[in-house]
């Protein structure tokens, strides 16, 4: 007798970046901030006692929403804490997708998408990206749910809004806009999820606010979309301690702000030093570069820089094996992998 679903037997699960335990690596790999949260958090870290962790928590982030709902000119009921926004985009196929439904997404795009449909055993009808990994949506497109990456991931290009309103506007499905790097961008699309009653907008506090380690998340839309994810999120799906940081984190914006300030200068340097190496980069809006080397191999420079504890990201295929990705670290981090480059490129 089968003890595993069919489905989870031919599925490939997703692959995360490496998390390297040598303290001399440079981690540059996934897409982590590389300055810390706010100090206030130690402090309270300091004031939590073993009788609190023997409770349960708030299981609707009660404090949490009333902060973020006041941030985003809505009401409680319009918002939903998450486990990371990966629960959150788990629990939107769980709530809008039958299961004769359809998910899509961009291609090249968050490579967690198509497993998490596999899991649910829905179809995914994803959208090829056009050159230069433009978007150019069909006409007549259809489906249950449509993950729409804000700016996209791996190649961190923020699509035009107008251009994403209007798709809002004529999809029948629900419209999942994935902000997961947005604060290091110009503009965000939370007003879509104000205005349209198919639109959702999910945010993390991992990457802007240098919380990855804590796994905290929400959305933002119709209060009929996010009642529908209530019923279907585990009962206490975020912990006391999570909620505790991340009210700390949002009452010290000034913090998470200076971060993105130190981050997108140094992201904007880095395109220009790489450029000038005969680099083609994006036009990236998130704390990661998008970039081709025109001599020698992405896959080669990848393994090189891995064998000298500098890590990036490749993602083998047709559409990404030429490009790596790299997060943005501090500038000293930065320094090292560009005279790394350098080296490799003497050797060449």
């Amino acid at each position: 007798m089968e003890r595993i679903r069919k489905n989870v037997q031919e599925m490939s699960g997703y692959v995360p970046g490496e998390q390297p335990r040598n303290p001399d690596v440079i981690k540059l790999n996934t897409n982590e901030n590389p300055y810390p949260a706010t100090a206030s958090i130690q402090e309270l870290l300091a004031e939590i006692s073993p009788e609190q962790l023997a409770k349960y928590p708030d299981p609707v982030c009660g404090e949490l929403r009333t902060l973020l709902a006041e941030r985003h000119g809505v009401g409680s009921a319009r918002i939903l804490v998450g486990n990371g926004s990966d629960e959150i985009l788990a629990l939107c196929l769980r709530a809008f997708v039958e299961r004769d439904g359809v998910v899509g997404y961009f291609d090249p795009s968050y490579s967690l998408y198509p497993v998490l449909a596999r899991i649910e055993g829905v179809r995914v009808k994803p959208v090829d990206l056009a050159e230069g990994f433009q978007w150019a949506m069909p006409e007549d497109y259809q489906a249950s749910l449509f993950y729409l990456t804000y700016p996209n991931a791996p190649t961190g290009i923020a699509y035009d809004r107008e251009r994403i309103r209007s798709f809002c506007g004529r999809f029948e499905g629900v419209v999942l806009i994935d902000e997961a790097y947005v604060d290091f961008a110009e503009m965000d699309c939370m007003d879509l999820a104000r205005e349209y009653d198919n639109v959702l907008v999910a945010r993390t506090f991992s990457k802007s606010y240098s919380l990855a380690g804590i796994r905290l998340g929400y959305v933002v839309g119709p209060s009929e979309l996010i009642g529908a994810l209530y019923k279907v999120k585990d009962s206490y799906n975020v912990s006391m301690l999570t909620q505790r940081i991340g009210l700390a984190a949002l009452r010290d914006e000034a913090c998470m702000r200076a971060n993105v300030k130190k981050v997108v200068a140094t992201r904007d340097r880095i395109i220009r030093e790489l450029r000038a190496r005969a680099f083609e980069v994006t036009e990236s809006q998130a704390n990661f570069l998008w970039v081709r080397p025109t001599k020698g191999s992405a896959e080669s420079l990848f393994s090189q820089l891995k064998s000298r504890n500098i890590y990036i990201r490749y993602f083998p295929g047709p559409k990404t094996g030429e490009w790596l990705r790299i997060s943005i670290g501090t500038d000293a981090q930065m320094d090292a992998l560009l005279r790394m480059v350098d080296e490799l490129t003497a050797i060449g």
